[in-house]
This record gives structure tokens, sequence and C-alpha cells, in this order.
């Protein structure tokens, strides 16, 4: 028996979709279902916005957004993004384990519900994503590209000599900065034995930063991690004066003289 093939989404369905996605009466905010990320939404807002003005007069400009006349209507026209697949029922998943310093505050894990009912308190995700003219430039752009190289041999011999120069020019630039890296860290063993705790030449060159942020500064001394736990005194090295022993006697008898009549 061979596997069913998925519904085909039908113009109406395609043309609901791109109302709903763009319309900002749906208040849709980002979930991760499966690792991926999915514009999550509400039932009820879902409904309203196929209820209001904008959707009639969109309705009125484009045939394929099928009418809307009351609330039935609204959810029967709601129902075509679950026929299609490109909108499914899904909730949240309850996290046992301690939630992670990364997740983003109120950003849902969702899974997708086998029963799609259609209710206003109930969630759905979208798995429709429009095509946009930057994606259709970006394809464009890319088949250019690669005709460009490879029409390469025909390209006049100047411009060839010029592709020739620019390419040596990068892996001189490439080169120069596994050097550099190499130095830098031969730099580090020596003076780490030499002056601890070492210095390093471009400390931020490895690290997540911008690109000119990374040659700065020059050089600086290796930060060393302190343990936690540690207390470190803030005068170190500084010399403690000897203790002190006072001995404390008896008091000395007190004379007083007396002036005689």
């Amino acid at each position: 028996m061979q596997p069913q093939a998925p519904p085909t989404a039908s113009p109406e369905a395609i043309a609901v979709a791109d109302f709903l996605k763009s319309s900002g009466q749906l208040k849709a905010r980002t979930c991760i279902l499966q690792g991926q990320r999915k514009d999550l939404f509400k039932v009820k807002r879902a409904i309203r916005a196929l209820q209001s003005p904008e959707y009639t007069k969109a309705s009125s400009k484009n045939p394929l957004l099928p009418k809307v006349t009351s609330h039935e209507t609204a959810v029967n026209v709601f129902s075509l993004l679950p026929r299609s697949l490109l909108a499914l029922r899904v909730s949240k998943i309850e996290e046992e384990e301690p939630k992670s310093s990364k997740r983003i505050k109120g950003q849902w894990n969702v899974k997708v519900e086998p029963q799609q009912e259609i209710r206003d308190e109930l969630y759905y995700a979208f798995f429709y994503e429009p095509k946009t003219w930057k994606q259709t430039l970006l394809a464009v752009g890319l088949v250019i590209v690669l005709l460009i190289i490879v029409l390469f041999p025909l390209w006049p011999p100047m411009l060839r000599l010029g592709v020739w120069y620019l390419s040596m020019g990068l892996l001189g630039l490439i080169g120069l900065f596994m050097v550099m890296s190499v130095f830098r860290l031969i730099l580090f063993l020596v003076t780490m034995v030499a002056v601890p705790p070492g210095l390093w030449l471009y400390p931020n060159l490895f690290e997540d930063v911008g690109f000119f942020d990374s040659f700065k500064p020059l050089w600086a001394w290796h930060k060393v991690k302190k343990a936690k736990g540690t207390k470190v005194s803030e005068n170190v090295g500084a010399k403690t004066a000897p203790p002190v022993s006072v001995t404390v006697g008896p008091p000395k008898p007190r004379v007083e003289e007396v002036e005689e009549d």
C-alpha cells in the first residue's frame, strides 16, 4: 500500500494564509517546533481578523479570498488552513527540566496535536512560508554569479589577470593571518615563562566582536581566572609587623608630701 500524498493547498487557502500572515490583528509570536521557529497565533485572533473590515476590503479586491458574512463562515474559511496543512493546531510542551538561561522569555516549545479542532482558546502555528521578492532576487543573483564563474575562460585577458592578482592578495592575507596567529601563541608562551602571567598580541583576535574590534587593543596581559570560593587579600606580599608584648606590672606606690604647720 502506497503512502498517501499530502493534500495540495488550494489557491483560496494560500490567499487566506497570506492575508493572516500580513495582518497586524493576528499578533503572532515565535515558537519552537522540533528545533524550528514557527509563527504561533491564537484562533480567536484569526477569526477576528477574518471578520474585520480589512478582510472585507481585501476580499473585494482579491477574488481568491472567500467571503465572510458571519462567525460560522469565518470558521469555515479558517478551516482551509489545517486541511491544506498551511497551519496546524499545536500545544505547549511542559518542560520537566530546569529552564535554560539562553531561553527567550515567553517563547514556547510546542508540539502538533493529532486532533485538529477550531476553538477560540486554541493555538495554531503556521507551516506556510510565502515567497518574497528578496528570495526571488537572491535566487536570480545566485544564478547570474554561477554563470559568470562558469564563463571565466571567456573573460578578457586583463580581467582574468586582475582576478588572479586579487586571489593572490587574498591568499596572502590568509597566510599573514595564520603566521600572526602562530607568532602570538609563541609570544604568549615565552612571556608566560619570562614575565607571568603572559602577554597576548591582539587579545580580542578570536573573540566574538566586530572586525575592527578584533585588533583592539594591540596587546594585553593574560587574565587569570580566580577560583570560586577563594578570597584574595588586597595587600599581597605586604610585610606584617611582629607582635609586640606589653608587660603590665603592679602600680607604683604614690607618695604625697604633707606640709607641716
